[in-house]
C-alpha cells in the first residue's frame, strides 16, 4: 500500500489551483468578452429596414456587472485554494519528531492496492507501535 504523503497531497492541491486559476481566468475573459458586446442591438422596423443600435448605458451597467462577477469568481478561486491549503496544513499528518509525551492528531492517505478484480474487497491495516499492536 503506498502511503500518500503531505507533500504530495500539497502538490496536488497546487496542481489543482493552477487548474482552478486558468478556468477562473477563461470563464472572466469570456464574461469580459460578452460584457464587452452588451449594448449592441438590431431592429426591423413595419417597413423593413433594418440597423443596428448602440447602447453605452446598458453597455456600461453589463460590464459593470461583468466586473462584480469576475472579482466575486476570482476571491472565491483564491479562498478555496487558501482554505484547501490551511486544512492540509492543520489535519494532516507530517513528517515530525514527536518528543516523550507529546501526541499528534491528523489524518493518514492510504493509497489502496491496485486491483483488476471486480468483487468485493476487504482490507486491514496493522499499526506496531513498540510492543502493540493494532489492527483496524
Amino acid at each position: 500500500m503506498k502511503i500518500v504523503t503531505y507533500e504530495m497531497l500539497v502538490q496536488e492541491e497546487k496542481n489543482r489551483q493552477v487548474a482552478a486559476a486558468l478556468l477562473t481566468g477563461v470563464a472572466a475573459g469570456a464574461n469580459a468578452y460578452s460584457a464587452s458586446r452588451a449594448g449592441y442591438g438590431s431592429y426591423t422596423t413595419p417597413s423593413g429596414r433594418t440597423g443596428t443600435f448602440h447602447s453605452p448605458t446598458a453597455a456600461a451597467i453589463a460590464q459593470g456587472n461583468a466586473a462584480a462577477q469576475n472579482e466575486a469568481m476570482i476571491s472565491a478561486t483564491i479562498e478555496t485554494g487558501q482554505r484547501n491549503m490551511a486544512v492540509l496544513k492543520q489535519a494532516v499528518i507530517k513528517d515530525n519528531t514527536l518528543l516523550p509525551g507529546e501526541w499528534y492528531g491528523g489524518q493518514l492517505h492510504l493509497a489502496p492496492p491496485t486491483d483488476q478484480g471486480g468483487g468485493q474487497k476487504s482490507y486491514t491495516i496493522v499499526i506496531t507501535i513498540g510492543s502493540d499492536r493494532h489492527v483496524i
